[in-house]
């Protein structure tokens, strides 16, 4: 394999994990921010939070850059009246570190207490010196960069929490055993892929952490953080030599930000908000057809460049952008079934949550959903939109409302 190939297989790496895990997330910047110019569709609005339960709203979040008219990508339950920014970022191909991602940052009225998903951040690492001098001379975007693999607590302690969130203090860090274990689901389906463009082994190091964190102005954090590495082994055909390629990702960055003291109440809410998360299946599939459509393209290297994507992909990806387009018109007609089941990706971040509390599965018309197992009642509107948490034994909703579309969900296992 001659060197333009090896640079050009290395990036391909790095696109193609980006583009499988294409729900990973896009930076949330308060000021001048892409985020700023993209909307949540809010479910419903006024907030309705008291000592004797909270209600939780679905909120939907649209991609209105991949489609000829906007299209929901994802949902998941919120505090009632938080404010909502965030949506779906479409990178280029062609372009350095191409992929879908979200993000997402969601706040109390009060702006005591924020959710936040931060993007996914890329890393790579060669130890080919050539390919690593060709890689340090990159202009990365502000999600991508070139550093040795780190594992999920290295990572948090050295990149994320002083650069990302401010130079914390950090109070504990538990290593996150479930969350790890869920990274790991779509291993194999990348592996097989990138052996079938390559590479002669490839290795996966999943790791998660949880950790809470404080500040000086009184706030802390929950925050859940996993990272994979990939080690992949690239042979040289020319002299025989054999080099590894580590592409590190932080797929899953959660920050919970809460008044002091008031730990118990924050890991109630984002269990709740992290068992919510559901993936429009439609909108999945039509996405992951236009990336492999692009990779297949793009993965045919002639000597002395990089063959990007030409107008043949395009109509490839177009098309595949066309047919999601109907099946997702045709997902309100049945009923938001997807909503109601567990896919692979929505486990990953209630796995995520288990390690700090734990849940149970209660199920009302529309569906089950994983919910804080604090909470000791769960009541809904049956329809997946709305869900009140409650430890009040006497606390009837369709009393308080004078609302009868409210009933209580059941504890299922």
């Amino acid at each position: 394999m001659n060197q333009f190939s090896k640079y050009a297989f290395l990036f391909w790496i790095v696109a193609l994990f980006i583009q499988i895990n294409c729900h990973g997330q896009l930076a949330y910047q308060p000021e001048n921010s892409i985020l700023n110019n993209m909307k949540i569709k809010k479910a419903m609005d006024n907030s309705i939070t008291n000592e004797e339960y909270t209600q939780f709203d679905r909120i939907r979040i649209m991609d209105k850059m991949g489609f000829s008219q906007p299209v929901e990508a994802f949902s998941l339950l919120v505090p009632k009246d938080w404010k909502v920014d965030g949506g779906i970022l479409w990178n280029q191909p062609g372009s350095p570190c191409a992929g879908t991602n979200l993000g997402l940052r969601s706040s109390s009225p009060d702006g005591k207490y924020s959710f936040e998903i931060m993007p996914n951040f890329m890393w790579g690492f060669t130890t080919d010196p050539q390919v690593a001098q060709f890689q340090r001379q990159q202009q990365f975007p502000n999600y991508c960069s070139y550093g040795e693999p780190l594992n999920a607590e290295a990572y948090f302690r050295q990149v994320f929490a002083p650069y990302d969130l401010g130079k914390p203090n950090i109070l504990s860090i538990e290593e996150n055993l479930t969350g790890a274990q869920a990274l790991q689901e779509n291993a194999e389906r990348m592996r097989q892929e990138m052996m079938k463009y390559g590479a002669s082994q490839v290795n996966f190091y999943p790791s998660g952490i949880s950790a809470n964190i404080n500040w000086s102005n009184g706030q802390e954090a929950l925050v859940l953080c996993g990272v994979v590495i990939i080690e992949s082994f690239v042979s040289n055909s020319y002299n025989g030599s054999m080099s590894k390629s580590y592409t590190s990702s932080a797929s899953e960055r959660v920050v919970f930000t809460y008044p002091a003291g008031e730990k118990e109440k924050a890991t109630n809410m984002l269990s709740v908000m992290m068992g919510s998360f559901r993936t429009n299946t439609n909108w999945k599939k039509s996405v992951d057809n236009f990336w492999l459509s692009v990779r297949t393209q793009s993965n045919q290297v002639q000597i002395g460049k990089i063959k990007m994507i030409d107008e043949h992909t395009k109509q490839i990806g177009n098309q595949a952008i066309q047919n999601g387009q109907q099946n997702a018109a045709r997902m309100d007609a049945s009923m938001r079934s997807w909503e109601a089941s567990q896919q692979s990706q929505d486990r990953i971040h209630t796995n995520f949550v288990k390690s700090i509390r734990e849940v149970e599965n209660y199920r009302d018309e529309s569906g089950t959903f994983e919910l804080s197992s604090a909470y000791n009642h769960a009541w809904s509107r049956s329809d997946g939109g709305s869900i009140l948490m409650s430890n009040s034994p006497n606390f009837d909703p369709s009393s308080v409302f004078q609302d009868q579309n409210w009933k209580q969900m059941k504890r299922v296992d």
